[in-house]
C-alpha cells in the first residue's frame, strides 16, 4: 500500500477498489492466452507432445490466431472469477485490517484468501468451463469439434444441449483449486511484498512487485497443478466418461505420477508473467485511483 502523511499526521494508505482485481486479471489474460491454451491442451492429450510440436500443429490448423482460440471465455472467466475472489480478498482484508494500519496476520490473509478463491472458483466455473473447451478444440479433427463462436454462444450451447447444471461441471475441484490459487498468488504476494519492502533492498516500486508476484506464481502453479490437470480433464470429458472424481484420480495415475504435473512448465510460463502483469496493473490502479484510507500510527 503506497503511504503517504496528512497535515494531521496520520497516514494516508490508497487501498484497492474491490473490482480492480478483475480488471488486472483480465488485462493479463490478453497478454498470456497462448501459454494457457498449451498448458489445456498438454494436460488433455494421452501421449507425449512436445510444447514446440502443439504450437506447430496449431499455428498449421488455424494460423497464428488459433493461439488466441477461446479469448472472449477467457475473459469472461477472469471478469467473473477474478473479480470475486480478489473481491472478497481485497473487502475482507480492509476489515480486518487493524485502525493502526499494521498488517494482517498471514494465517487471516491466508484463510479469507482461500474463502475468496473458492467462491470465484463457483462463479467462474461456467467460464471456465467454455474457455477448456473453446482452447481444446483447436486439437481435435474438425469433425469432433464444438466450434463454439464465443463465450456467449458456448454459454447457449451448453444450456440448451447439455443442461445449465453442466456449466458447473467439475465445479467441487474447480473451486479447491481456485482457493489454493488464490492463497498461493494473492496471500502471498502480500506476505512476499511486506517481506521485502522490511529490507532496505526494496521500496514500494515495480521492482518489488515483480518479486513478490514472480515468487507467488512460483508457489501458485506447485500447489495447484494436480488439481489443475484434474480439472481440466473433468471438464474436457464428455458425458459419462468418467464416473466420478476417484475414476479421474485413477486414470491420471494410471499414466504415472508426473501424469498430476503434465503442462507444469507451459503452467509456469503461462502463471507467472500473468500474475506478474496481474499485479502490476493491481499496483498501478490501487495507486492512481484506489480508495484513500487514513489510519493513526
Amino acid at each position: 500500500m503506497g503511504v503517504q502523511k496528512d497535515s494531521a499526521g496520520r497516514k494516508e494508505v490508497r487501498v484497492p477498489r474491490w473490482y480492480f482485481g478483475g480488471l488486472s486479471a483480465a488485462g493479463a489474460a490478453c497478454v498470456t492466452h497462448p501459454f494457457d491454451l498449451l498448458k489445456v491442451q498438454m494436460q488433455t492429450q494421452k501421449g507425449k507432445i512436445s510444447m514446440s510440436q502443439l504450437i506447430g500443429t496449431v499455428v498449421k490448423n488455424d494460423g497464428i490466431l488459433g493461439l488466441y482460440n477461446g479469448i472472449s471465455a477467457a475473459l469472461l472467466r477472469q471478469l467473473t472469477y477474478s473479480t470475486v475472489r480478489f473481491g472478497i480478498y481485497e473487502v475482507s482484508k480492509q476489515h480486518f485490517t487493524p485502525k493502526d494500519g499494521k498488517p494482517i496476520p498471514f494465517y487471516i490473509s491466508t484463510l479469507i484468501a482461500g474463502v475468496g478463491g473458492f467462491a470465484g472458483g463457483f462463479m467462474g466455473n461456467p467460464g471456465d468451463l467454455i474457455n477448456v473447451r473453446m482452447q481444446n478444440d483447436v486439437k481435435l479433427p474438425p469433425e469432433q469439434r464444438r466450434n463454439y463462436k464465443n463465450a456467449i454462444h458456448g454459454l447457449w450451447r451448453v444450456i440448451t444441449t447439455e443442461g445449465i447444471t453442466r456449466l458447473w461441471a467439475g465445479a467441487l475441484m474447480n473451486c479447491g483449486r481456485a482457493a489454493l490459487m488464490t492463497i498461493g498468488q494473492v496471500a502471498f504476494y502480500d506476505q512476499i511484498k511486506l517481506l521485502l519492502l522490511s529490507t532496505s533492498f526494496f521500496q514500494e516500486n515495480v521492482v518489488t512487485h515483480v518479486t513478490a508476484s514472480l515468487s507467488a506464481g512460483a508457489i501458485a502453479t506447485t500447489i495447484t497443478q494436480p488439481v489443475d490437470v484434474l480439472k481440466t480433464r473433468v471438464m474436457n470429458a464428455k458425458p459419462g466418461e468418467f464416473k466420478g472424481m476417484l475414476d479421474v484420480f485413477t486414470s491420471t495415475a494410471k499414466e504415472g505420477p508426473l501424469a498430476f504435473f503434465k503442462g507444469y512448465f507451459p503452467a509456469f510460463v503461462r502463471l507467472a508473467p500473468h500474475t506478474i502483469l496481474t499485479f502490476i496493473f493491481l499496483e498501478q490502479l490501487r495507486m492512481n485511483y484506489g480508495i484513500i484510507k487514513h489510519t493513526f500510527i
